[in-house]
């Protein structure tokens, strides 16, 4: 091939058939509604949860980030998809062939084969160099032709990419190890936030128990109280039977309570990638851990932050390089094959004087009817970029919908928190007179059943509140991505 010639291919295979990828146009609305516009943004860190103050709680997301059984498979996926990505590039090189080749004959000439002895002719083969055999039988003589030959070579083939289809399956490829790459990262975002909430949980789960036990306590002292009032006679039976009721629904309560701390701990396995028998998890309570401060931006900054748009955009351009790809099958492909090679007819001259065999071809195909096929194939190529597209869509309508409800939720747990304290001190302190009263003999049981139930209820309430302050929170960091910016805005 000319030069000439390998310059107008080399053109011709960077044809595309297009359609260039564009991103599509999205409804981004100005700022979020539960935010003011003028708000300073605090985007989380990359280490979100270490802002909570709780070294359990890192090492428990450090077990996780290690061990996770969906974090590995994540990764795997990477593997799979890097490889695939060297899978299509390959078509865009020459493939280069080595052969080599052994053949052996022998013939003879001369007079019918029986018995006798053989012994070297003295006549040497002038192809091979080595001696011929000859053998004797009743007269006659046999001589036997020894042909040996050898052979090496390269092969040298490529497919002419002339309308781009090579390149857009391998552009493909690589969009969609990027894609796969987002999604690790989603996988990580959903596995870290899912530690830190059943953690909560379970610090929520104690909190609701050490409230249990202390309403039993403090119901099992007024208990004794009104038994010993019975003996003297300053109480009755009624009184007594009452607390005692309560006392025994109280702590009929309590294993339900430890049963929810297990269940959180048992969580907590799987999620860190271990026998949930080997897991040690202190817990504690949730009054002393932190509230830090998290803020969102424009949300056409949360665009570049949240690794599940860019997966789904990522998958967006893999599915236009498909169409491409698509297009190119409707036009002739064309194959260049070049091999060259020695061929001697004995070892000791392969790398001597030999025979030069070299073949250069080039084969054109197209295909005249197929059914349907390329067509069908390409309708399937522009119909599954519709969906993603879709997706993509309803994926950043979801980046701002989480984000909404996490800023909502936070806002009024946090509103809700402050007054569930509130009415916490206020029960506390009617509680507190009427046990004073009770024990004074002032006041009936009944005032003072109510007293302690209305304790109760607001001490459980209050700590449901603050579990839903903290979950809201995390839901906030894991809507604006985690401390991820690894998008392109």
């Amino acid at each position: 091939m000319s030069r000439v010639a390998v310059l107008a291919c080399a053109a011709l295979a960077g044809c595309s058939l297009g359609p260039d990828y564009q991103r599509p146009r999205l409804d981004v609305p100005a700022s979020f509604a539960a935010t003011a516009d003028t708000a300073d943004a605090a985007w989380p860190p990359p280490e979100w949860w270490r802002n909570f103050g709780s070294p359990e709680l890192d090492g428990l997301i450090a077990a996780a980030r290690a061990y996770n059984t969906d974090l590995a498979a994540a990764a795997a996926r990477v593997v799979q998809a890097d490889a695939q990505v060297r899978v299509s590039g390959a078509p865009l090189l020459p493939a280069v062939e080595g052969t080599g080749g052994y053949q052996y004959q022998r013939s003879g000439t001369g007079g019918s084969r029986s018995r006798g002895s053989s012994s070297l002719s003295g006549v040497v083969n002038p192809a091979t160099g080595l001696p011929v055999t000859s053998g004797a039988s009743g007269g006659n003589t046999v001589r036997y032709f020894d042909f040996r030959t050898y052979s090496t070579g390269l092969q040298v083939s490529y497919d002419l990419d002339f309308w781009g289809r090579n390149r857009a399956l391998a552009e493909a490829a690589q969009a969609s190890a990027v894609a796969t790459r987002f999604d690790q990262e989603t996988v990580a975002l959903t596995v870290v936030t899912s530690v830190a909430n059943t953690y909560f949980q379970l610090l929520a789960a104690q909190d609701r128990l050490a409230v249990a036990q202390r309403n039993l306590a403090d119901a099992e002292r007024i208990l004794g109280a009104f038994r010993a009032r019975l003996s003297v006679g300053t109480a009755n039976a009624l009184d007594v039977s009452q607390q005692e009721a309560l006392v025994a629904g109280q702590r009929a309560s309590i294993p339900n309570f430890r049963n929810n701390v297990e269940q959180q701990r048992i969580g907590l396995g799987i999620l860190t990638g271990q026998p949930p028998e080997r897991l040690q998890v202190r817990g504690g309570t949730l009054d002393k851990l932190k509230l830090p401060l998290v803020a969102p931006g424009l949300p056409s900054d949360l665009l570049a932050r949240r690794p599940d748009v860019a997966n789904a955009e990522a998958q967006l351009q893999a599915e236009n390089a498909n169409i491409r790809a698509a297009r190119a099958a409707f036009f002739p492909s064309v194959q260049l094959t070049a091999s060259g090679g020695l061929t001697s007819a004995a070892l000791s001259t392969i790398t001597g004087p030999g025979t030069l065999v070299a073949q250069l071809a080039a084969n054109l195909t197209q295909t005249i009817f197929d059914n349907g096929l390329r067509r069908g194939q390409l309708d399937q190529a522009k119909g599954r970029y519709d969906e993603i597209l879709a997706t993509y869509r309803r994926a950043v309508l979801q980046s701002f919908t989480d984000t909404e409800e996490a800023l909502t939720a936070l806002r009024f747990t946090t509103e809700q928190e402050a007054l569930e304290r509130l009415a916490v001190a206020v029960a506390q302190r009617s509680a507190d007179i009427a046990r004073a009263q009770l024990e004074a003999g002032t006041i009936d049981i009944v005032t003072s059943l109510n007293t302690q139930n209305t304790l109760y209820n607001n001490l459980d309430l209050l700590t449901q509140v603050r579990l839903a302050r903290f979950q809201a929170l995390v839901n906030l960091y894991k809507a604006l991505g985690g401390g991820w910016a690894g998008g392109t805005p």
